[in-house]
């Protein structure tokens, strides 16, 4: 059988794909495995699992625009003589809920 020159056949080019491909899909399976045992370790050596930190605490809530405005107005009024010290920490409590 005379030999071949230049490319190779067929046959020739899925040999050579499948021994890529399968060489590529183990590698792949050797480096998950390696790091799912790189985390095992980690975790080992921690003593527990490890959990995500916490989140930014949340910032207490600004008061609603009305009731910033309501007290402004409350304050107006204290100023111009209309209501009384003693009215005026009444209705602020109530703005307030408290």
């Amino acid at each position: 059988m005379p030999q071949r020159f230049g490319r190779p056949g067929l046959l020739g080019a899925m040999a050579r794909t499948a021994v890529v491909a399968g060489t590529a899909t183990a590698v792949s399976g050797r480096v998950e495995r390696n790091a799912a045992r790189r985390d095992m370790e980690r975790q080992a050596q921690a003593g527990a699992p490890q959990q995500p930190p916490p989140g930014p605490a949340a910032a207490p809530a600004a008061p609603p625009a009305d009731r910033v405005s309501q007290l402004t107005a409350l304050a107006e009024l204290r100023e111009r003589g209309v209501l009384t010290d003693e009215e005026f920490a009444a209705e602020k409590r109530r703005i307030l809920g408290g």
